[in-house]
């Protein structure tokens, strides 16, 4: 009863201010500041005000999905073979690798503005997607190999011996029969990579000045009231909710992969 009691709690802890979110993004900009569960009336003012003409919100989700999508398929892609090699060969210094990897991510990303906006200058990247693919991929590169090298540790040697003894060269043995059974740790490092660049914010308003490159948390900031002093809390909420849906909706897809994956490595 006190499990599921907790389990309870934390759902509405973390479930009430999103639920929140939703229903002050359907009220009246009059309404705003109603404390009713739900809207009277209902009203779609502030998706209205998201997409009309100038805001260019549309435009920012697709910058968000670019972004985040490239970010995460060269993490996952450089990071799972580092993750292997680390995981199966033996070399002088592995451990210390491993750790100033993760030290890597340490880091406070507000550290290395100053000094990734004078490269970025340097080398004309200002105003790029690079420069906020580079900096994500700095921060979910360490994660991606330190959760991978530990789901490939525990996966047997035996079954690799087994594929060479078949014909299989070393890549052909990694490729075909470990990354099948690595599915489950590697989507699930997809979703915190892609989660933690879609919602990056301090790199893209530094390195990007240009309003058709900015991501879409750098646009909800950028949202502006009737008048000078204003807040839109009202389209803001909506833009929260529009940029929270599709991680949702990952999660989701993602989880059902997930369990087929776990599924199918105990078969196998």
């Amino acid at each position: 009863m006190l499990r599921r009691t907790g389990m309870i709690g934390i759902a509405l802890y973390c479930l009430v201010p999103f639920y929140w979110m939703v229903v002050s993004s359907f009220r009246r900009t009059a309404d705003i500041y109603d404390k009713s569960p739900i809207p009277a009336p209902w009203s779609l003012e502030s998706y209205q005000a998201v997409f009309e003409e100038g805001v260019g919100f549309g435009q920012s989700l697709g910058n968000s999905l670019i972004v985040a999508g490239v970010t995460t398929a060269v993490t996952l892609l450089i990071g799972t073979m580092a993750a292997y090699a680390l995981a199966r060969l033996t070399f002088r210094f592995k451990n210390l690798i491993l750790a100033l990897i993760i030290a890597v991510s340490m880091f406070p990303g507000a550290l290395l503005i100053v000094p990734l906006l004078k490269l970025f200058t340097a080398i004309g990247w200002i105003n790029t997607y690079q420069a906020m693919i580079a900096p994500s991929m700095s921060f979910a590169l360490p994660l991606t190999v330190w959760n991978l090298t530990t789901f490939f540790r525990q996966l047997p040697y035996e079954l690799e011996q087994a594929a060479m003894i078949d014909g299989c060269t070393p890549f052909a043995a990694f490729r075909r029969v470990m990354l099948p059974l690595a599915a489950p740790g590697i989507f699930t490092t997809a979703i915190l990579a892609f989660i933690a660049t879609w919602n990056e914010f301090i790199i893209a308003v530094t390195m990007i000045n240009d309003p058709g490159r900015q991501t879409a948390t750098v646009r909800i900031a950028q949202f502006t009231g009737a008048a000078k002093f204003d807040t839109p809390f009202g389209t803001q909420m909506a833009a929260g909710v529009l940029v929270t849906i599709p991680l949702v909706l990952l999660v989701l897809f993602f989880q059902r992969r997930i369990v087929t994956g776990l599924t199918a490595g105990a078969l196998k």
